[in-house]
């Protein structure tokens, strides 16, 4: 007998046969002889229609306000579905992130996870029944209801599986498993049979939506095996952990994409020590999260800066930079905006040189200009303009053969 988590996105539970659904699916699991704790976020759209009543009453709402009506949206998916499994005859409790005893720290919107008491989960388990959590929320120290962002019912999943020292962490989700691009938008895309940790936390910070990538650093961090499957499909889906096998010896095996990009460039920053410290640290005071960095010093001995952000971010970011220009002692600050991020990931690249330039030559051959770069041991990314997104993550989808996976795999 093991410990299995189980995490069911909003598709996954969109409506009451889906949680049936779900249930049965709990139920196979239960019946191999497992323990099973299970996460679940909100119904389908409800978090979004949430937030639309909200915006009806403040365009800027209260972000302690916002975490708790947004977790009422868990809390509806975590009763029906435990009213579903006593119904077919197995006893399940169902348990708030603060009943499961997650703490975060005390931000609202993005906390993250500080500790779990699990003595109340353990409690439960070792009575025989099934728990159900509601995923992406906590308490903080103060008490306070708090949210991880979105997607953080994923983070939710892998964090119980380590807590609670669980044999495996299963995320089901609308797809089959990790695909070599998302394949709503390109349709030679391919499913990978496994990818390793690093490539995952790579492919997720980079747009792939599949998982969060603060539960791939934990699943990482605590050497905590996922797979990504169907929720409806009874098929294997796709193995994440730290050493995989190379499907046919590919060296780039994803390609990544995020749109709503938006350049800013701070210009004519003296050249000191501490400018960028300063910039970079009050951005994150802000909780703004920034994305390529570029600096370049010019003839006249300053300093001109360019990274990329969320569109979402762009007044926050300029009110940051302005409010602090007597500090900071800039010229003036440019944005542009219509921009998307295409990237490609492989381990294969750390071994093979070349991979970048061929990459260039792609884009350069669709017409396509590179506006930022940014690179690692196993990705490069690039800023394009947001209208050539797609083009670019077709063209280097096919010259890298990752449509040439057999469709089965």
């Amino acid at each position: 007998m093991g410990l299995i988590v189980q995490k069911f996105g909003g598709t996954s539970v969109g409506d009451v046969a889906r949680i049936q659904n779900v249930a049965e699916r709990i139920i196979e699991e239960k019946g191999r002889g497992n323990d099973v704790v299970v996460v679940v976020s909100a119904m389908g759209k409800s978090t979004d229609q949430l937030v639309g009543l909200a915006k009806e009453i403040s365009a800027q709402p209260s972000k302690r306000e916002m975490d708790m009506l947004l977790t009422t949206g868990e809390q509806v998916t975590i009763s029906l579905l435990a009213m579903a499994l006593i119904e077919k005859g197995y006893p399940a409790v169902s348990f708030t992130g603060w009943q499961a005893g997650i703490k975060t720290e005390s931000v609202h919107g993005n906390a993250r996870i500080l500790d779990i008491d699990t003595e109340k989960m353990e409690t439960e388990l070792r009575q025989g029944n099934i728990i159900v959590v509601a995923g992406f929320q906590g308490v903080t120290e103060e008490g306070a209801i708090s949210t991880l962002g979105r997607g953080g019912s994923d983070t939710t999943a892998v964090a119980l599986a380590a807590a609670l020292k669980a044999d495996k962490c299963d995320i089901y989700t609308d797809v089959t498993g990790v695909f070599t691009t998302d394949p709503r938008y390109i349709k030679d895309a391919r499913k990978l049979m496994a990818v390793s940790y690093d490539e995952m936390l790579e492919l997720a910070h980079l747009g792939a939506g599949v998982l969060h990538p603060r539960a791939v650093e934990f699943a990482k961090n605590f050497n905590i095996p996922l797979e990504v499957r169907s929720s409806i499909e009874r098929v294997s889906g796709t193995i994440i952990e730290e050493e995989v096998k190379m499907e046919q010896n590919l060296v780039v095996r994803g390609v990544a994409f995020e749109d709503d990009i938006t350049r800013v460039t701070v210009l004519g920053l003296p050249n000191s020590l501490t400018g960028l410290s300063v910039i970079f640290s009050e951005l994150a005071k802000s909780q703004i999260n920034v994305d390529i960095i570029i600096q370049s010093t010019t003839a006249e001995d300053t300093t001109n800066l360019s990274f990329s952000i969320k569109n979402k971010d762009m007044e926050d970011t300029v009110k940051v930079l302005e409010d602090r220009k007597h500090k900071l002692n800039y010229d003036r600050i440019e944005t542009e905006s219509g921009l998307a991020k295409v990237s490609i990931v492989g381990s294969g690249m750390v071994s093979n040189p070349g991979v970048a330039a061929e990459m260039f030559e792609v884009l350069a051959a669709g017409d396509i200009s590179v506006k930022m770069v940014s690179t690692s041991e196993i990705k490069v990314s690039t800023v394009v303009e947001q209208e050539k997104m797609l083009q670019a993550v077709e063209a280097l989808h096919k010259a890298f053969n990752l449509s040439g996976i057999p469709i089965n795999s």
